[in-house]
């Protein structure tokens, strides 16, 4: 099962799943609700913090 990386919701569809942006190596979940309300999310592998 994916979870937000916000909020840790299971999240199944209306996700958003990309690299970290900072170092690449792990995969962030956004759900659409974290998504569209822009909260941040943090890189469990680097500690980047991105909107």
């Amino acid at each position: 099962m994916k979870k937000c990386t916000t909020c840790n919701k299971i999240v199944t569809d209306n996700k958003t799943e990309f690299k970290c942006p900072n170092c690449g190596k792990t995969t962030i979940i956004r759900c659409d609700s974290c998504k569209t309300s822009a909260k941040e999310y943090v890189c469990k592998e680097c500690n980047f913090v991105g909107p």
